[in-house]
Parts: structure tokens; C-alpha cells; sequence
């Protein structure tokens, strides 16, 4: 496992989890990611990019909701976690993100050359 892997993993253990409105899919727009977490993702042709982007969604985003829940990028995770980046239905988990996590996933993202999802 990479170092960058590591610190993605460690920092994913870090980011408080919450129920989101079932069906709701306001904060999937497009975003960017480190090509370590965009390697975890399927790849999507050019045709399925540019129609996400005409609606200013994410690529991976389908019927149901997000197709890559389960590898989404840090920044998808911090949604709703966060202060700065509040759910737009008001959930929430119990206790928000600790900001000492939030300054090192910023920091990571800032760190590493980020590539458009």
C-alpha cells in the first residue's frame, strides 16, 4: 500500500458518517480528487463525463445515488461533516468532524495534484 494509499485510509477512518435523505443528491456535483483516490474509481468515457458535466454532476452519480459510495474522495465524505460544508437538508452526524481531521484532509487535497472526478 502506497504512502499516499495510508494516509487516505487513515484519514477516511476519521470522517464522521451520517444518513443522508434517501434519494437526495444535492451535494454530488462535480469535484476533484488525488488521481490515488481517482485510481479507485471506474473510468468513464468522455460522452459520460461531458453529459455529467452539462448538469453539474458528478460523473459517478446514477439513478439511485452515488455508484461509488463506498470509494467516494475524501471531499465527498466531508459533506454534512462539517461546518463549511453543511448538508443542504440539515443532517448531520452526531458529532461533526473533528476541525484538526478537516485541517489535515484540506491539507492532504493541497498537497497532492487534484484531477476533476
Amino acid at each position: 500500500m502506497s504512502c499516499n494509499s495510508q494516509k487516505i485510509s487513515a484519514l477516511r477512518r476519521q470522517i464522521p458518517s451520517f444518513e443522508c435523505v434517501p434519494g437526495c443528491h444535492d451535494c454530488c456535483g462535480p469535484v476533484t480528487t488525488s488521481p490515488e483516490e481517482m485510481s479507485r474509481l471506474p473510468r468513464k468515457t468522455a460522452a459520460e463525463q461531458e453529459a455529467a458535466m452539462d448538469e453539474l454532476n458528478c460523473v459517478h452519480l446514477g439513478p439511485n445515488g452515488c455508484t461509488v459510495y463506498d470509494e467516494r474522495p475524501l471531499i465527498c465524505r466531508l459533506f454534512g461533516t462539517t461546518p463549511t460544508l453543511p448538508c443542504p437538508n440539515g443532517r448531520r452526524p452526531v458529532e461533526l468532524i473533528h476541525p484538526r481531521v478537516e485541517k489535515q484532509i484540506h491539507e492532504y487535497m493541497a498537497t497532492t495534484r487534484q484531477v476533476l472526478v
